[in-house]
């Protein structure tokens, strides 16, 4: 079963539908926008998102990648460094920092949560350690109090891999405001989506934010003295924001910029829509404890960018698969399996960082499910997956 039509329920790689207003503001800005990047609507984006997320440094970017690779260069991290990172993630999170030369450790998830704990983190560093990025997954922040502590006492940065969690919350505080860094993706699948790609880096530092402009941009920069006539000697200079970095060009054009300020308007209104709809999910396989999921801490706002859970089926005799079996070929629904861990990757393996220690990021995998979330999911099927789920559930159990 591999074509789309053969599901009832697809994967679908687009989030949400966009509002007139969204449509509304791509053809304003398609028609208006002169110049079409690094215009008004990106600088609107950019304050209208800091003024949301409480992060006035914050930086429009091609995507969420981009926004990593930036913090990883502004961090300084360079070869015999090391740099702690997440092995449940997407390959994304860690590629821009292994390109300084770094060295990654993996670090294990907690859990109950299903994202970075500090106790693994306690447990990885070393002298050596400069960087530790923090991924917050599915629509939940790790538990960032304890992380920032280890961070102060050993003065590592924090970078926030926040792809998945626009709107989460941590003690009231957004995702991306406690770190040195934060990176968001605007991709087609998360829960805010800038026409299929898309990112915004947050930055603390007012200095490291004076940075970002010309990394972002080639290097572009107006000239610092006073000129007698604007095209001598060319429109504008460029220049090394650090000494022996080369500039990028991350920019994203003024038709996203102009979505993304639209969406921000409707945000916490798509999320609470979440957060109703995988209640309702979950009350309704409570009687099912072999189907768990992420343990939500009070003092926490998970978002809910994805529904993943774990399937503990040895008191049956079946796993995962098993499920994921009759769920696709029986009800038709594309459940799938995420995240393989880093280090099992060839990628990964052929760059020297194959080692690990993360056995709860290994039983996680092998026993995960991830139900499509997508917003557009009509009621009929939302509660036909439900009603599948219960009954796939029910048939395991014999």
């Amino acid at each position: 079963m591999n074509g789309k039509n053969d599901f009832l329920i697809d994967w679908s790689g687009r989030s949400f539908d966009y509002s007139e207003e969204d449509i509304n503001s791509i053809v304003n800005a398609m028609k208006h926008a002169d110049p079409l990047t690094q215009g008004k609507y990106l600088n609107q984006f950019q304050t209208d998102f800091g003024k949301y997320n409480k992060t006035p440094n914050s930086f429009a970017m091609a995507n969420c990648t981009n926004a990593l690779d930036i913090a990883a260069i502004l961090t300084g991290l360079k070869k015999n460094d090391e740099v702690i990172i997440p092995a449940h993630t997407f390959c994304a999170s860690a590629i821009p920092f292994g390109r300084t030369g770094a060295k990654i450790v993996w670090a294990d998830i907690d859990p109950d949560t299903r994202v970075i704990s500090a106790d693994s983190i306690e447990d990885n560093i070393t002298p050596r350690t400069k960087v530790i990025v923090i991924v917050h997954l599915y629509g939940l922040m790790a538990d960032m109090n304890p992380i920032m502590d280890i961070a102060s006492e050993r003065n590592c940065l924090v970078v926030e891999d926040c792809a998945q969690v626009i709107g989460a919350e941590y003690n009231g505080e957004k995702s991306g405001s406690i770190g040195d860094f934060g990176a968001f993706s605007f991709h087609g699948q998360k829960n805010l989506t800038t026409l299929g790609e898309g990112g915004m880096l947050t930055v603390k530092s007012d200095e490291h934010a004076k940075l970002v402009p010309g990394l972002r941009h080639n290097g572009a920069r107006p000239y610092e003295y006073e000129r007698e006539h604007y095209w001598i000697p060319a429109m504008s200079n460029v220049d090394l924001d650090i000494e022996g970095v080369w500039p990028y060009n991350f920019s994203l054009g003024e038709p996203q910029c102009a979505l993304g300020s639209s969406i921000l308007n409707r945000i916490d209104q798509m999320n609470e829509l979440r957060i109703k709809r995988a209640r309702k999910f979950m009350n309704a396989v409570a009687d099912f404890p072999e189907l768990s999921f992420q343990k939500v801490p009070k003092n926490q706002k998970h978002v809910y960018h994805l529904l993943s859970a774990k399937y503990n089926g040895t008191k049956f005799g079946k796993t995962n698969h098993d499920f994921i079996k009759l769920m696709v070929y029986k009800y038709k629904i594309k459940c799938i399996v995420q995240y393989y861990p880093l280090y099992r990757y060839p990628l990964f393996i052929k760059m020297g960082f194959g080692q690990h220690n993360c056995p709860n990021t290994d039983d996680f995998y092998d026993n995960m499910i991830s139900f499509p979330f997508h917003l557009w999911m009509s009621e009929q099927q939302f509660d036909y997956m439900i009603d599948s789920t219960i009954k796939s559930l029910k048939e395991l159990r014999k």
